[in-house]
């Protein structure tokens, strides 16, 4: 059964911690990361959850926010990709495509004219999947993941 796609809400911040310290162990986003972005939900952010079967019951697969922030260029928006995770249970299905879509569509609702991105040099699976999507490499972040000083590629998408 297809994913489902619903608002990232504050109840939901004790499973995704879980999900960030198995995914992201050297560099987790706190309690107070996420308490931080839904804060600023509608108004600049947008978060989803994507829920899938587990059994008799649906369980958090995944993830994924977008900031919509005013562009470099007077009246424009662009966007940046602030995270995408999929349960280690869940990975391999096509969810994380699932995600970056909805935060693009997101983005065009938002009027973004391009959407940017950062993801740490030595994650080639999330970088197939950027670049699918049409994302372009623009540039390098040296020592970004700290504490385990990793590099972040800089990706960049332009909106129609």
């Amino acid at each position: 059964m297809a994913p489902t796609l619903r608002p990232f809400r504050w109840w939901d911040i004790e499973t995704v911690r879980r999900i960030e310290e198995d995914l992201f162990p050297e560099d987790p986003w706190s309690v107070e990361m996420f308490w931080s972005e839904l804060a600023d939900v509608p108004h600049s952010r947008y978060y989803v959850i994507a829920e899938a079967e587990a059994g008799s019951e649906s369980e958090i697969a995944g993830y994924a926010g977008l900031m919509a922030q005013p562009g470099s260029d007077a009246g424009t928006v662009e966007g940046w990709i602030q995270n995408i995770a999929v349960a280690r249970a869940h990975q391999g299905r096509g969810l994380g495509a699932v995600l970056l879509e909805a935060l693009l569509d997101e983005a065009l609702r938002r009027k973004c004219v391009e959407v940017w991105l950062e993801v740490r040099t030595d994650n080639d699976s999330a970088q197939r999947l950027y670049i699918r999507h049409g994302f372009e490499p623009a540039g390098i972040r040296r020592g970004y993941y700290q504490p385990g000083n990793h590099d972040a590629l800089i990706m960049r998408k332009a909106l129609a």
